[in-house]
């Protein structure tokens, strides 16, 4: 199966990023065709300092490459060097309608109810984002489920475009992994843990050290129950309990009866510990990496001319079909 996936360039990695997208890429390109991404024009949809916004580019990368990515066996690329992913976007814009990309939830979210304020960019993400998908004739997506119905506009889009004008894009489908894909914020259990949440207390950077851990994870919100219980409902307790398992891969009725009677503190402060011993291996390939910018810069270089002369062909296929070439 040929999957491609991608995450923004920031230096604020969180353990949700890492065990939604990060890690589960890793598993993918062992028996898959992969493509991952660095998703830089996705990132400037929102302002972004250039200088930083390039030392995110190779942070990312080198997070890629610490957590396992093989640029032998993926194709590594960074979005804005293949010039493809942009003329398809524009292609696509004419081929999406205002109703359902006014729709798309995740333009809500982001703009914070400012939505006349914020940028155009921000509203056409999501065909951006199909142009991504659509251009390296993509089988599957890993996603959570806030970004589902982003892969069902993709497809909309693709089934539209080879109805009237005949058959170019496979239509993907969605990776959505049970555990992990979506990490609830530590501070707003009913929420998603995110990177650009306005509170530190929200989520755990994979660069956060023991003692940003532990106060992190004490400061957890539970719930005034004193026992620890396998329950959906209590959402702070299962989410926790969910990074646990996602560490350890320990069942998580195991971890939960294990800490059944213990209470809440006994199972922060030994996941605050487990959390600490885990990330700590991957921070020191990440800062190994980073020592060394001019290997990331040609690892990127290689895995983008990969990647542009496969969305060549499908570009090319696309501009003869509605009559530019």
């Amino acid at each position: 199966m040929k999957v491609l996936t991608g995450i923004q360039p920031t230096n604020l990695l969180h353990i949700g990023n890492l065990f939604g997208a990060l890690l589960p890429a890793v598993t993918l390109q062992r028996d898959n065709k992969l493509l991952m991404m660095v998703a830089d024009y996705h990132a400037i949809t929102v302002r972004q300092d250039a200088m930083v916004l390039r030392d995110n580019i190779l942070f990312i990368t080198a997070a890629y490459l610490a957590a396992g990515i093989d640029p032998k066996k993926t194709i590594l690329f960074q979005q804005s060097r293949v010039s493809a992913h942009t003329e398809l976007g524009w292609i696509m814009q004419t081929q999406a309608r205002m109703g359902e990309t006014a729709r798309m939830t995740q333009f809500k979210d982001k703009s914070g109810g400012q939505e006349d304020s914020a940028s155009v960019g921000l509203f056409t993400y999501p065909i951006l984002q199909a142009a991504d998908i659509l251009l390296y004739q993509t089988e599957g997506v890993p996603v959570g489920e806030d970004q589902k119905q982003h892969i069902e506009f993709t497809r909309d889009l693709a089934e539209r475009f080879n109805k009237h004008f005949g058959e170019v894009f496979t239509i993907p489908q969605p990776l959505i992994r049970k555990y992990g894909a979506r990490i609830k914020a530590l501070n707003e259990p009913e929420k998603k843990m995110s990177k650009s949440a306005p509170s530190a207390k929200n989520y755990i950077s994979i660069m956060d050290d023991a003692e940003m851990i532990g106060k992190k994870i004490r400061s957890a919100v539970t719930d005034s129950m004193p026992d620890i219980s396998l329950d959906e409902k209590r959402l702070g307790v299962y989410n926790l309990l969910t990074i646990y398992h996602l560490i350890t891969e320990e069942p998580m009725d195991e971890i939960a009866a294990r800490y059944a009677t213990k209470g809440s503190k006994f199972l922060k402060d030994d996941l605050a510990e487990a959390l600490t011993l885990y990330l700590t291996p991957l921070q020191a390939e990440i800062k190994g990496w980073l020592k060394n910018k001019d290997e990331l810069q040609k690892i990127i270089k290689i895995g983008s001319e990969a990647a542009e002369e496969l969305a060549q062909k499908t570009l090319v296929e696309v501009k003869k079909k509605i009559g530019l070439l």
